[in-house]
């Protein structure tokens, strides 16, 4: 298909339309979207209380593809009955992502069983009754609990607190593939997870840098923001190992002059090889200080260890530098020039600097880098992790990981009057390895994809086969119904957030808490996921009493029933969570809030000292340099949102399917390959058969891009050591002509 000039434009207009009759008219689909509904794709943050299409700062009409996708999505007819009996297993492991998601709403609970084709429908009852049996028969330690950003706050801490009363810490939600290493290294230095700046002051800078993401497909709505401070003269600088086509150039929808002329968004576009970051950046924060651009009184004053970093950045060679990040010393010069002549600046970032097994020093390093003129703790200026779902920083707030914050931990067991556990919970990964080893029994899935969130995707299906009982709470049908089954798999069907009956909250990147409304149900058969985690918590507990068993007392503590009430869980989560104190009356209020603690428009960290914390580090080796490889990432397209594909193509690539590998013309050459021709690529993990060769000189010479989540079969489980995050984008891969690999019968195909 023909590659568009530039993101937006009328190609989503056109889109919206399209979706619109696909929701079933204009005008229904406009009232869904307008609803007093938080977003249900990206954490950037649009409607609550202010309205669908708004923005935090009440600017409308705010909104993109991605939402509209969502929404459409979920105003689908329900999965027809004779689907399930014309797929099994089988046939639904043959269907793309698209296929399954597209299959229609899922509205009754259904049920695997072993030596069953397929799935069959089942009551609610009977449903929730084999549940709650299997969690009164397990030990609390051989369950793991795994929760998506779409959810609520709400039906987080019901849920984390449930499986803590139970008896566990195997508690862990998305991030952990995803943004963990953004909140490991921003808490180390300071002392906050998040990003430490509002909407506003992203609105007041004068140079952004957007380092290893691609806003124009995977968060569209800062591409407003961008247009506007390229139209005040000030600068955007990408950092990309692929020029990415909206990143060059974007039309906004919204604004009538972008709309008809277009606007440039990169005033810098700097493309280092896959992996090449940390160096790049060690780069940068070495000219600044050769330069003398740096602050010395602020990193004296409100920094520990800069004497630590300066010693580290002079010792630190511009040959090594250089070599390690594949980026020219003029390209270096230039990006510190930029910053040093800039006074208010945001520094951003995406996967491409988390997905990697350093990404944790990455982030400390954009954090240095930040720090080094004073650009955390002033308006206008900070430290900025765009994150994907719309909640799952949320998700991390609320106590959603497998060591609580000893604030939640006091707060948790004194409000309740209950003993939490201590024994260490499993991160993600460990859960896996736990469910192959047979150490685990039961997973449970508060929405989301584990299964294809999971590199290795040969080895998560194995590690999920080996579970005696998975449970999923989902709207749609995708790649986890399918591959990632236990012994006994049951799907619970479960509302939408604009379709819920009663009000819950979400958080945004901006650490803002926003009010969703609900609204009337559009099928017969989905519950809210509140309802359904209290009923089953209510029955576990009922049946450990039944058992005496050791944590009924923890259990019986609380009124299950009663948590029903999203407001009732909210006054608890005021009581427990820091920061979160104005949500008890945000039902009556209706005032959406910025947490505590975390946004720093003064030089006062969240560190027990107040400072923030320099890092040094060691420059890793980069990789994938040697005869016959190649560095692969792997990427979304524009029609996609995390594991849910809603479209086959990617228009702003020109691509139009999925099974393909992105390479340089050079690399095509140099590998023996030819464009459109078949391949077989090798990764750490295994081999992907039949996959289509496409020309693509945006790419650096030496990378190579595959989409997520199909090239997964490729992706070892090496993880960052200290967030545990898989190195989905910093790959090795071989890539061989198709009839010159042997025992090519035994390669699994695509």
């Amino acid at each position: 298909m023909r590659k568009v000039k530039q993101g937006g434009g009328w190609p989503a207009v056109w889109y919206t339309l399209r979706k619109a009759r696909e929701a079933g008219g204009l005008l229904r689909f406009w009232r869904a979207m307008r609803s007093r509904n938080a977003c249900k794709t990206c954490a950037l943050g649009m409607g609550g209380q202010s309205g669908g299409m708004v923005n935090e700062l009440g600017h409308f009409p705010e909104v993109c593809k991605k939402s509209m996708q969502a929404m459409a999505a979920d105003m689908q007819g329900a999965i027809k009955p004779d689907f399930w009996r014309r797929f099994g297993l089988r046939e639904m492991r043959a269907m793309s992502p698209r296929e399954l998601e597209h299959a229609g709403r899922l509205t009754e609970p259904m049920l695997h069983e072993p030596g069953q084709p397929g799935y069959r429908p089942i009551a609610w009852e009977d449903a929730l009754g084999r549940i709650a049996a299997k969690l009164a028969e397990v030990t609390p330690q051989e369950s793991f609990w795994y929760f998506s950003g779409r959810s609520s706050n709400e039906a987080g801490f019901l849920l984390q607190t449930f499986a803590r009363l139970y008896g566990t810490n195997n508690v862990n939600n998305c991030s952990y593939y995803c943004h963990q290493a953004s909140g490991v290294g921003l808490t180390s230095v300071t002392g906050s997870g998040t990003a430490t700046l509002t909407l506003e002051d992203l609105d007041q800078s004068d140079l952004v840098f957007v380092i290893g993401g691609n806003p124009a497909s995977n968060h569209p709505r800062l591409m407003r923001t961008l247009m506007d401070l390229r139209r005040r003269g000030d600068k955007v600088v990408v950092v990309n190992p692929l020029v990415e086509t909206g990143m060059v150039r974007f039309a906004v929808p919204s604004d009538v002059r972008s709309l008809l002329f277009g606007s440039e968004i990169a005033s810098r576009y700097v493309q280092p090889h896959i992996g090449g970051d940390l160096a790049m950046l060690t780069g940068i924060a070495k000219q600044i200080v050769e330069l003398g651009a740096h602050d010395e009184g602020f990193l004296t004053s409100c920094c520990s260890g800069w004497e630590a970093l300066r010693g580290k950045l002079a010792a630190t060679s511009w040959e090594e530098i250089l070599a390690k990040s594949g980026v020219t010393r003029d390209e270096i010069d230039q990006m510190a020039a930029d910053y040093a002549a800039a006074k208010r600046v945001v520094f951003s970032w995406t996967m491409g600097i988390t997905h990697q097994t350093h990404g944790v020093e990455s982030v400390q390093a954009i954090a240095n880098l930040a720090l080094l003129r004073g650009m955390v703790g002033r308006p206008g200026a900070g430290l900025l992790p765009i994150r994907g779902h719309s909640n799952v920083q949320g998700m991390g707030s609320i106590g959603v990981t497998p060591v609580l914050k000893q604030a939640i931990f006091d707060r948790l067991e004194s409000h309740f009057a209950v003993k939490l556990p201590t024994e260490p919970g499993r991160d993600t990964m460990d859960c896996i390895v736990g469910a192959e080893r047979g150490e685990l029994k039961v997973g449970f899935c508060l929405g989301g994809n584990l299964y294809g969130s999971n590199p290795d995707s040969a080895y998560a299906a194995q590690a999920m086969s080996q579970l005696e009982q998975v449970v999923y709470l989902s709207t749609t049908l995708n790649t986890g119904h399918a591959h990632g089954v236990g012994k006994e798999t049951l799907i619970l069907p479960v509302l939408a957030r604009d379709e819920e009956p009663y009000a819950t909250t979400q958080e945004s990147m901006f650490n803002y808490v926003r009010l969703s409304d609900g609204g009337p149900r559009r099928l017969d058969g989905p519950r809210g996921e509140v309802e359904v985690i209290a009923d089953i918590a209510a029955r576990v507990t009922k049946l450990l009493s039944d058992k005496s068993a050791p944590q009924t007392g923890g259990l019986a503590a609380i009124d299950w029933d009663s948590m029903r009430d999203t407001g009732a869980i909210r006054a608890a989560i005021a009581k427990i969570v820091p920061g979160f104190d104005a949500i008890a009356k945000i039902d009556a209020t209706k005032q959406e809030f910025q947490i505590d603690g975390r946004t720093f428009h003064t030089p006062r960290f969240a560190t027990p000292d107040g400072r923030a914390n320099l890092q040094t580090h060691a420059l890793p080796e980069l990789r994938g340099a040697g005869e016959g490889e190649l560095r692969l990432m792997t990427i979304r397209s524009e029609g996609q949102f995390n594991t849910v594909v809603y479209e086959e193509h990617d228009l702003y690539r020109g691509v139009e399917r999925r099974d393909v590998i992105l390479m340089h013309p050079d690399d095509i050459g140099r590998f023996g390959v030819s464009a459109g021709g078949k391949v077989t690529v090798g990764g750490p993990a295994g081999r992907m058969q039949h996959i289509t060769v496409v020309a693509h000189p945006e790419i650096r010479a030496g990378n190579a891009a595959m989409y997520f989540p199909e090239a997964n079969a490729l992706i070892s489980r090496q993880l960052d050591p200290r967030s545990k995050t898989p190195a989905f984008k910093c790959v090795v891969v071989r890539v061989t002509p198709q009839e010159q690999v042997p025992g090519a019968d035994l390669i699994a195909s695509v």
